[in-house]
């Protein structure tokens, strides 16, 4: 993992050889404890990101509504004033406290921002689906700072717990914008757990790749949608690692986001995940019909395509579009049902007016059928008047 300048910093959080929990790197001089001061703003004007994914084009079919995405990272920031309102309780599974509503990294805020922060005149930062739910599992708030670990974390064990306690409390999509660089048993059957209960479980694939290129998991699981990092020229982001387990991209470089006090301009696979799995949450809003599985299908054959067209290991299927997402058909996948019109209150005047034009319409069918009786007697009349006449009205005779 390799940082760019001081605000758009490659982060992630990853666990470990030593099973550690980790965000890297961070700006030079940064503390583990949660800061005061408020960091720098994001620019006022519309991201690339934001261009690129054009949520307004789905926000009048579907917003998130109804759906909680669990964020498993360091924390949410719930007092901040685009996520206020959407952050629940949640849990902590760092130090004890008493839930997950507390960000001292700042990496967790920032992914649940690209979720569910609410639209804000003049600021960039928008969430694709601002009327999710987040549910905050808080698992660590370890820094790498000038290369030395500072701070807390959990292990696999407690990791594989907060996923199944974010399952048990109702999520329906998990983001999880966490690499681990080996398969760890318990976070393999947390994963399990959570698609045997129909949760759509979203993973970043990792920062690693001028570093050989580990697996990441939990992306590497099977079932699990692994997401890599394209920057604003739409091509791979030289961190964003490469696999089979990459199923498509989304943005990830320079993305501004909400920040504990304030915002940031990040860069990481971290960041890319949320977009997907708020498409995700955009998907179980507008068809709650579909299983996690139809849901994961839908996101990759609705992808644009990228650089090469077809399927590649730094791409996946390309592109990820949340619009195309929710609204186009599938091959092999449910219909998308047309939803009833709402509701129509009768117009009274119009309603008088149809009742005038029908009683005209009787009235000139009466008259016209009046009309063709009077017709067929004047007929009848002339054939029949100047015979009776010439036989002075006296019956036919039979012939001799």
């Amino acid at each position: 993992m390799r940082g760019h300048r001081a605000l758009t910093a490659v982060a992630a959080l990853v666990i470990g050889a030593a099973g550690a929990l980790v965000a890297a790197p961070t700006p030079a001089g940064a503390a583990p404890a949660c800061a005061t001061d408020e960091p720098p703003q994001p620019p006022a004007t519309v991201s690339w990101a934001r261009q690129r994914l054009r949520p307004e084009r789905v926000a009048a079919l579907a917003d998130g509504r109804g759906v909680t995405v669990a964020v498993i990272d360091s924390g949410v920031d719930a007092t901040h004033r685009q996520l206020a309102g959407r952050v629940l309780r949640g849990a902590n599974f760092l130090d004890g406290g008493a839930d997950g509503r507390r960000d001292c990294v700042g990496h967790g805020t920032a992914v649940a921002s690209l979720i569910a922060a609410a639209p804000a005149e003049g600021v960039a930062v928008r969430g694709l689906a601002p009327a999710v739910k987040i549910l905050p599992v808080r698992v660590s708030e370890q820094l790498l700072i000038d290369g030395k670990l500072q701070g807390e974390n959990v292990g696999p064990g407690e990791f594989g717990a907060a996923i199944r306690w974010a399952v048990d409390h109702g999520a329906k999509v998990i983001n999880l914008s966490v690499v681990l660089i080996r398969d760890e048993p318990a976070v393999r059957s947390a994963i399990e757990y959570a698609r045997a209960a129909d949760v759509v479980v979203v993973a970043a694939a990792g920062n690693a790749h001028a570093e050989n290129n580990p697996d990441p998991y939990p992306a590497s699981y099977d079932g699990v949608l692994g997401v890599g990092a394209i920057g604003a020229d739409g091509v791979r982001q030289e961190y964003s690692q490469v696999g089979d387990y990459v199923d498509v991209v989304a943005p990830g470089g320079d993305v501004p986001v909400a920040w504990p006090g304030g915002y940031h301009v990040r860069s990481g696979t971290s960041y890319a995940a949320p977009i997907v799995a708020a498409t995700a949450a955009l998907i179980r809003q507008y068809q709650p019909e579909l299983s996690a599985d139809d849901v994961v299908r839908r996101i990759i054959a609705t992808a644009d395509p990228a650089p090469g067209g077809a399927h590649s290991p730094a791409y996946g299927s390309g592109v990820v579009n949340p619009p195309r997402a929710v609204t186009e058909a599938v091959a092999g996948a449910a219909p998308v049902r047309a939803r009833p019109l709402a509701a129509v209150e009768p117009d009274p005047a119009a309603a008088a007016a149809q009742e005038r034009r029908q009683s005209s319409r009787h009235r000139a069918m009466l008259l016209a059928a009046c009309g063709a009786g009077v017709a067929v007697l004047v007929l009848l009349l002339a054939l029949v008047l100047p015979r009776g006449m010439r036989r002075r009205w006296r019956p036919a005779e039979p012939a001799a």
